[in-house]
């Protein structure tokens, strides 16, 4: 929290000091000064960090064009992994603090609402995940939910399904309601991609979709371990809360009266979930997007 607010400090002391340097054409710098009690001493000082800060135009530049890239959801961290795959040696508190001069902040994440549970006596599936999300191989561990987008009322259901090796978006479907049908052909499409599928765990909540006899014959027939969070634990399916909040708060949240309806919404979330997989980079995949990563390794073993 120190550092916080020290590094907030300094970003207001720049703000002042660069307010002061352009009402100099107009007012005496001593006046200034006593107006804004700031020493000269800090003004100078400031003034001349802020000047090398400034003689760095082609990163500066760089950075806003990534962050407006990335829709500003892009923090300090993302955008100096993807300098430094650019080529930039940079590290990443000059690009915290250029962002902070610059004015330039990721936005925040909101938590989702929407819930397919539904009490049945149906008993579940045991959580083989138990919270170990990631897997050491594709389709080791795969995790579905269903999300809902509101749009002035109308709305809108995404089923994804999610790999932990990498978190990439395998198959989804989007559908006016979320039904068993919308889970059965998001499953079948995910399967017509993938070719090896031994020991595969799909990993779910109690949604009442995935209770459903059909689903879980399904998954029997083609030698698919069902696991299910527990009652009331979202953490026991944080890899597709994670997601839902990430594509919400990227490409929805704040972006409602950009959509005029709900072919557009629909054509949106199509958009940012390639972008997702090919373009987005992740800090726990090395600075590679979901697809990269999966190419790098498969490349590797070969």
């Amino acid at each position: 929290m120190e550092c916080r607010s020290s590094t907030r400090r300094e970003t207001q002391k720049e703000k002042i000091a660069m307010i002061i340097l352009e009402l100099r054409k107009d007012y005496s710098l001593t006046i200034l000064l006593k107006i804004s009690k700031m020493s000269r001493s800090t003004y100078y000082y400031v003034i001349e960090k802020s000047n090398k800060d400034f003689k760095n135009d082609e990163i500066m530049n760089l950075i806003i064009s990534i962050y407006y890239e990335h829709k500003e959801c892009y923090g300090y961290r993302r955008i100096t992994l993807e300098l430094i795959n650019r080529g930039y040696a940079i590290n990443h508190k000059k690009v915290k603090r250029l962002m902070s001069i610059m004015g330039l902040y990721s936005r925040i994440r909101k938590k989702r609402k929407y819930s397919s549970f539904k009490e049945t006596k149906i008993t579940p599936e045991p959580d083989l995940i138990k919270r170990d999300f990631v897997a050491m191989t594709p389709n080791e561990k795969w995790y579905t939910d269903v999300t809902e987008f509101n749009l002035r009322g109308e709305k809108i259901y995404l089923s994804p399904i999610i790999d932990g090796f990498n978190g990439e978006v395998i198959s989804y479907n989007l559908s006016k309601s979320p039904n068993l049908n919308q889970t059965m052909s998001m499953l079948e499409s995910a399967l017509s991609d993938q070719k090896n599928i031994s020991n595969l765990i799909i990993h779910s909540d109690q949604g009442w979709q995935y209770q459903h006899h059909s689903y879980k014959q399904w998954l029997r027939n083609k030698d698919i371990k069902q696991s299910m969070s527990r009652k009331g634990n979202c953490l026991d399916n944080a890899m597709m809360e994670s997601f839902f909040a990430i594509l919400k708060c990227e490409m929805f949240y704040g972006m409602e009266k950009s959509f005029k309806n709900i072919p557009e919404l629909e054509l949106a979330i199509r958009n940012y979930i390639s972008y997702y997989n090919f373009k987005r980079i992740r800090l726990k995949l090395k600075g590679l997007s979901p697809v990269e990563y999966r190419n790098q390794v498969l490349q590797l073993n070969h």
